[in-house]
């Protein structure tokens, strides 16, 4: 059971109690506490967060007309939000940023993403490998520089970090954001410390960032503070929080350690990073619903698509504007994000997992028909079509037959709300 799964279903507890009273917090608090020590949350962290919930829940009362269970899930977003840290807004203009991490932690892919993130407010972006100990460093952020499109500079064999970045700071004197890409260790030493401290002065960075896994749970904020106790760290960034049940327990401990976090990796994919959002990520905990992620996600999704405007176009629909829709999807991210993203996490893992199979067999399908086969699903009643469908496809005929039953049901229910004055318009906008 990950952090998000336990604090909702501790809350639905309380919600189906009669009455709160002293006993029904203290045995409300029991079940906090097991859930944030299970996501390795500090125990002094979980003693002082369940005893400020409890001596506010009874000391004070709710205001006039807020139902008791509604206050205290109030006063537990509240505390929570202290917990996890404050919210980090990005300066978007002219910057030097260094990442520093251990082995292990994303630090690399880190060094792309928040490049690409950058270069997409409008910003020109590159990045610098100094990692010379890693044999595979300069290759992969290559890789991924390419693929987010951002500029590269590293100097394969050389061993001094502080030659690169000065003739990769003379190659991208004019670039807006450049980022650095140093060495790792399987722990801090000394060496490595040396190492940084000889880069960060050639480099002169205005933000030194630390990228930690959220996998490691409290140990984040040890490392944290070894970090800046060494460079002086301006804040970290925690990857891999992507349904990590150890993502609380590493935030916690670096707030703990007086680190801001400032940026979340949420995912693989290069533009699956985010300034972190205290308010937005307790909320996707407690299962409420981020409609503007949800909207920014699809027009996102949209733009990866390389889907053109006329294809999503409403007046009718077929293969091919399903077809778009299915493109749309499979660019938004894991099931269990969206659902996330509408207030529906505890969707059961097996249901999106089978849901993820159909869409993804769906695409297979509808990529085998023809173009008049897509725009004109009648013509898939005459004989030998579905047969030649199912084998360009790689499926069976019934799995055809499927795609083609589950179409209609949506077509029907689509013609439906198209005679909803609003609905086109409202599509639109959202679109």
């Amino acid at each position: 059971m990950d952090l998000g799964e336990g604090l909702r279903q501790a809350l639905a507890k309380l919600t189906r109690s009669t009455i709160i009273d002293a006993k029904t917090i203290k045995e409300f608090n029991k079940e906090l506490q097991k859930t944030l020590l299970s996501a390795d949350v500090e125990v002094e962290l979980v003693l002082k967060f369940t005893k400020d919930i409890e001596e506010k829940a009874l000391k004070s009362k709710p205001p006039e007309g807020v139902a008791p269970r509604d206050y205290i899930t109030n006063l537990v977003y509240d505390e929570l939000v202290k917990l996890m840290g404050k919210t980090y807004t990005p300066k978007i203009q002219k910057q030097r940023v260094l990442l520093m991490g251990l082995y292990g932690s994303g630090k690399t892919t880190s060094a792309a993403k928040l490049a690409k993130y950058y270069q997409d407010r409008g910003l020109s972006a590159a990045v610098v490998c100094c990692d010379v100990s890693r044999p595979a460093a300069y290759e992969q952020l290559e890789t991924l520089a390419k693929n987010a499109n951002v500029a590269f500079y590293g100097e394969k064999g050389e061993k001094d970090p502080a030659k690169i970045i000065r003739n990769g700071l003379e190659k991208f004197k004019d670039r807006h954001v450049v980022i650095c890409d140093t060495s790792g260790r399987s722990a801090l030493d000394g060496a490595l410390i040396e190492e940084l401290k000889r880069v960060s002065n050639a480099f002169n960075p205005e933000e030194k960032i630390l990228v930690i896994s959220a996998d490691i749970g409290q140990v984040a904020g040890r490392q944290a503070r070894e970090f800046d106790n060494a460079v002086k760290l301006s804040g970290v960034v925690v990857t891999k929080m992507d349904g990590s049940g150890k993502g609380g327990g590493a935030l916690s401990a670096t707030n703990a350690a007086k680190t801001s976090v400032m940026f979340i990796g949420t995912g693989e994919k290069l533009n699956n990073i985010e300034p972190y959002d205290a308010n937005k990520f307790i909320g996707g905990l407690l299962g409420m619903p981020d409609i503007a992620s949800l909207v920014a996600t699809v027009q996102e999704a949209i733009k990866e698509a390389n889907i053109r405007p006329e294809e999503m176009e409403m007046n009718e629909l077929n293969f091919d504007s399903f077809y778009a829709q299915l493109k749309t999807m499979g660019k938004m991210g894991s099931m269990k994000s969206v659902f996330g993203m509408m207030g529906a996490p505890d969707v059961p893992k097996e249901a999106m997992e089978q849901s993820e199979d159909k869409l993804k067999k769906y695409k297979t399908i509808i990529g085998s028909m023809t173009k008049g086969e897509r725009q004109n699903e009648r013509l898939l009643h005459e004989h030998g079509r579905i047969a030649r469908i199912a084998k360009g496809s790689g499926v069976t005929e019934k799995d055809v037959h499927g795609l083609i039953s589950d179409f209609n049901k949506m077509k029907k229910m689509f013609n439906t709300l198209k005679n909803d004055r609003n609905f086109k318009k409202k599509f639109a906008k959202f679109m």
